[in-house]
């Protein structure tokens, strides 16, 4: 009976703190390796940056492309500039036009 009594005794004396000891490694790796842990608010902070920077490209871009669209309107255009323009781009003269030939490596614009 005695032998029984020192048992009971060690094990009320290890279980309570080993189990408390679990908990708290278990809470403190979950704080840090966690999907809410300091990893992934790391990630997140990551990938929020990212956005932010994406977010700026856009808007960048966005802004280009107005200021080009802004500039095809009727009074932005000029009829001869936008016929130089277009036979330019599709290598093409009117009859009594003069052409002026380009080397292969000099660019017209």
């Amino acid at each position: 009976m005695q032998f029984f009594r020192v048992i009971r005794r060690a094990v009320r004396a290890v279980v309570p703190p080993a189990l408390f000891l679990a908990l708290t490694g278990y809470f403190g790796w979950n704080a840090l390796q966690g999907d809410h842990g300091m990893k992934a608010y790391h990630q997140q902070l990551t990938l929020m940056s990212q956005a932010v920077q994406a977010q700026k490209d856009a808007e960048a871009e966005q802004i280009v492309w107005k200021r080009r669209i802004t500039s095809l309107n009727e009074r932005a255009l000029d009829a001869d500039m936008l016929d130089e323009r277009s036979r330019a781009m599709l290598n093409l003269a009117r009859e009594g036009d003069t052409v002026i030939p380009y080397g292969p490596h000099e660019k017209l614009y």
